[in-house]
């Protein structure tokens, strides 16, 4: 199959030819080996037994091959993260090293590569990468100044959404028929659980209970709640419930391989803003993954099933759609040099789905629904951040299933997912 070019592989040819050394990370199955395979002379396949035992036999015998040199699944012989280290450090030439990893380094293992190795992220593909409609609207002119032209139109509706919610963004499984396709992400979550994490040093003797608070967690999808509440849900009716300690471990464990991937609450330098919550938001590396972990289906969706951990926090649905716009602006974001997080103050009185933040510390609100229809309800978040921070505020955004883009008289722009791109 002919390799289709990611929104990351204009920031990697940007930056490896003066980098020595670059590690694509990412869960499993987001595509970083390919990505890579479009730059390297030599491949060093760390999943294969073969090649593992030659490079565990000797760490270093990598060093010679031809540049660029890939260290496919580094994690799995660790001590070559530091031979790629230290070869930086004595030779700092662009081009050199890349490193695929589905897990980070480990906090008491292998040194963090900080100055030598440039970690990037490489999520599931986002919507702008799947080819279903021509983005519009760029994420990077709203981080711009002035106030940039929004417009086009997208022939998606509720039901096409829906569907590439389920369909997920693993390169490998989207492709698939959709009974083939709800074998492979539930053979993804049951090799996460049982294999992958043993696999990265991590002892999982319950892997059942484990697979229940991973349920729960997706049930949680797109809200700040509790951890404490995620376990009880998790395990109601146990009468022996892991320790908090333990399932701080799972929540580790997981987050390490990036099957978790939090959207962390925003606590803004030099800002008026005051008495904003800590509290993450909950995201599972693709949203796909939590519509199995919970049994529905498109069909399920559009009807308003599923079961979400408290029903204040609305039906699942809208849960989902806030996962994927979240996936994809994070790829978008990191595109343009910026950081996402969520913001909601701790009364409660104001909340911000998603906010991006560049190097100049200019920030984009955006806000996530489900409904193509945009009142002024929906826009008093964003209308109070703007107040807040005049001098910071560069847009503001409604992302939703809509047909068209445009901007509303107080400035707010309305863009269906489909039409944001980088």
């Amino acid at each position: 199959m002919a390799y289709r070019r990611r929104i990351i592989d204009d920031e990697i040819d940007a930056l490896f030819p003066d980098l020595a050394a670059i590690a694509i990370e990412g869960v499993r199955g987001c595509g970083k080996t390919s990505t890579a395979e479009q730059r390297a002379k030599s491949v060093f396949d760390l999943t294969n037994r073969q090649q593992r035992a030659v490079i565990q036999a000797d760490p270093g015998a990598f060093l010679e091959a031809p540049p660029p040199v890939l260290l496919d699944e580094w994690q799995l012989v660790p001590e070559t993260w530091d031979r790629v280290r230290r070869a930086v450090d004595a030779k700092p030439v662009g081009g050199r090293f890349l490193l695929t990893g589905s897990a980070e380094p480990r906090p008491d293992g292998s040194h963090s590569g900080a100055g030598r190795i440039v970690r990037l992220k490489l999520r599931p593909i986002s919507l702008p990468e799947r080819d279903l409609v021509s983005p519009t609207v760029g994420l990077g002119s709203m981080l711009g100044p002035g106030t940039p032209d929004v417009g086009g139109s997208s022939s998606m509706g509720l039901a096409d959404y829906v569907e590439e919610i389920v369909a997920s963004g693993f390169p490998a499984i989207r492709q698939l028929p959709a009974r083939a396709r709800r074998a492979q992400l539930d053979s993804y979550l049951a090799r996460a659980v049982d294999h992958d994490l043993s696999e990265n040093g991590f002892t999982v003797r319950r892997p059942a209970v484990l697979m229940a608070w991973l349920t729960a967690y997706a049930a949680a999808t797109a809200t700040t709640a509790d951890y404490t509440s995620i376990l009880d849900a998790a395990t109601g009716g146990e009468p022996d419930k892991p320790s908090r300690l333990t399932v701080a471990g799972y929540r580790e464990a997981l987050e390490r391989q990036f099957l978790l991937e939090p959207l962390p609450a925003w606590s803004p330098s030099l800002s008026p803003l005051r008495r904003l919550i800590g509290a993450p938001k909950h995201h599972l590396a693709d949203p796909a993954l939590s519509a199995r972990l919970l049994g529905v289906d498109t069909a399920a969706l559009l009807r308003g099933e599923g079961r979400t951990l408290t029903p204040s926090d609305g039906p699942l649905l809208r849960a989902l759609f806030e996962s994927l716009a979240v996936q994809t602006v994070r790829v978008l974001a990191q595109a343009n040099e910026a950081k996402t997080w969520h913001l909601r103050t701790k009364a409660g009185e104001h909340e911000i789905d998603i906010i991006v933040e560049d190097e100049a510390r200019r920030v984009v609100g955006v806000e996530v629904k489900l409904n193509p229809v945009v009142g002024d309800t929906e826009v008093r978040h964003l209308l109070w951040l703007r107040d807040q921070m005049p001098d910071r505020v560069s847009d503001l955004v409604v992302i939703t299933t809509g047909q068209w883009a445009y901007r509303r008289p107080d400035g707010v722009a309305i863009v269906p997912l489909a039409l944001l791109g980088p």
